[in-house]
């Protein structure tokens, strides 16, 4: 087992211990100080065994779940569950045996210590993410893969992970079983081909060669089933993980199920619901929200709107044609950040666009206002917008309102952003906004429409506090 996936499950056993004990321990105390005993039921419980019986039960619970799996560790909402999970289920067994044998087990001392313990796991294991995603992004506490497929796929595996270093796979090498001889590359994507042999044996060969904790089979393999077969049994004697990556982009877990037919494991991508109680639950939350937030920052509105008016002449709003849900127009609402005749003096500054083509960005636009370019910097401008949510023509979450002009340049893939409303914030805002390539906003704005849900809304939700504060990207 590599150095770091042995040093983080260690890391893991001590501090889930650790957060355990001070859940429980505190929950005791603040139920029943210093007295060791209680009477319940008829019979004298001692809650210290009956605390220290409820550590060891959790920590082993935790255990049983797998939540400290390295494969799980880093990425992905999977650790947060299983931590969940078993909390939950400790919990619950506690439940059924209190009530089966009557003991009356204090419920102030359940709820305080599972909220809290379950808490402290959560954020314990937030913070070795942290730690986990610093070390990652200098290429250490990853495991080594070596890509088995076409070119082409491995090509795209290599630069989608390159992409997403947090998840902790270092691509280190390539193997393109079936490509003759005369075409095939020496390198994919930086990554040296260490071979095209469809044979088991040459494939193991390279594994140790390149020294591979895991390999990952793509699309575009020249292997039969049979071969395959084998090599998994050969990765497995060896502790080597294996992978399979199959030419599936942009989808989300919820979206894909497996299903086992004649020994054959099938994956079923489901269609995303964009219609139904989904968008009435979707439309229900922008109300609420958008209502509540209109309350809560009309003094900041009120205080902004008399400072655009100050600072430069002009209306304190400015209204744009956007594009929303199915090509319809609306007028969208923003503070008014730039000189009144900004859009008379757009074609002047086009050479100067630093945008990614499609969309004009300037960092350091002359049309902007003082007051404005504050404004942009923490996206204060969109407030205004939360009226165009409450009113329909926006959501809280969603693809990029765009500009007429930029739908009809749209290819026929990228007009399925059309089919949800556009959003105040989405994942072009948390991923990075105005430094994003065109094709980059295309893809997110896409991934969003494809795999949305509320879950995922409230997350975006989370993240773009964030990236507002850090102002990355926002000129």
């Amino acid at each position: 087992m590599p150095d770091w996936r042995s040093r983080t499950s260690r890391r893991l056993r001590i501090v889930d211990a650790f957060v355990v004990i001070w859940a429980v321990a505190g929950a005791y105390v603040i139920r029943f100080g210093i007295e060791p005993d209680f009477v319940a039921g008829g019979q004298e419980v001692t809650y210290v065994w009956l605390s220290v019986a409820l550590v060891v039960a959790w920590w082993l619970m935790l255990g049983a779940w797998n939540s400290r799996q390295s494969r799980i560790l880093g990425a992905g909402a999977d650790e947060y569950k299983r931590v969940a999970a078993a909390s939950l289920w400790l919990f619950g067994i506690v439940a059924i045996v209190s009530y089966v044998l009557r003991f009356d087990t204090a419920r102030g001392y359940v709820g305080i210590a599972l909220p809290v313990g379950l808490f402290g796991l959560i954020l314990s294991r937030w913070l070795l993410r942290q730690h986990l995603n610093v070390d990652r992004q200098s290429g250490t506490s990853m495991s080594r893969l070596m890509l088995v497929g076409g070119p082409s796929a491995v090509a795209h595996l290599a630069s989608s992970l390159s992409r997403a270093r947090h998840a902790g796979y270092l691509p280190i090498a390539a193997y393109t079983p079936g490509v003759s001889d005369s075409s095939a590359p020496r390198e994919v994507s930086g990554l040296p081909v260490l071979g095209n042999t469809p044979d088991v044996r040459k494939i193991l060969n390279a594994i140790d060669d390149c020294k591979a904790d895991a390999v990952a089979v793509s699309a575009g393999v020249q292997l039969h089933p049979q071969s395959l077969r084998h090599l998994g049994w050969e990765l497995a004697s060896r502790n080597i993980g294996l992978i399979m990556a199959p030419a599936l982009t942009d989808i989300a877990g919820p979206r894909i199920h497996t299903q086992q037919v004649a020994g054959l494991p099938l994956i079923h991508v489901t269609t995303p619901t964009l219609e139904g109680g989904q968008r009435v639950a979707k439309r229900l939350f922008d109300v609420i929200v958008s209502g509540l937030l209109i309350i809560g920052s009309a003094p900041l509105m009120l205080v902004l709107a008399v400072l655009v008016k100050l600072d430069s002449r002009g209306p304190i709003f400015f209204k744009q044609d956007r594009v929303g849900i199915e090509g319809a127009h609306f007028s969208m609402l923003k503070f008014r950040s730039m000189v009144v005749d900004a859009e008379d003096r757009l074609a002047e500054l086009t050479s100067l666009n630093e945008g990614n083509g499609v969309l004009f960005k300037m960092k350091k636009d002359p049309r902007v206002t003082r007051v404005g370019a504050v404004l942009r910097k923490y996206s204060l401008d969109e407030l205004p917008q939360l009226f165009n949510i409450f009113a329909g023509s926006m959501s809280l979450v969603g693809p990029r309102p765009p500009l007429p002009r930029e739908v009809e340049a749209y290819e026929q893939d990228v007009r399925r952003r059309l089919l949800v409303k556009p959003g105040l914030t989405g994942l072009w805002q948390v991923s990075g906004r105005s430094n994003l390539s065109w094709q980059d906003s295309v893809r997110l704005d896409l991934y969003y429409v494809e795999n949305w849900s509320l879950a995922g809304d409230l997350v975006i939700i989370l993240r773009t506090v964030r990236a507002v504060f850090h102002s990355t990207g926002a000129y």
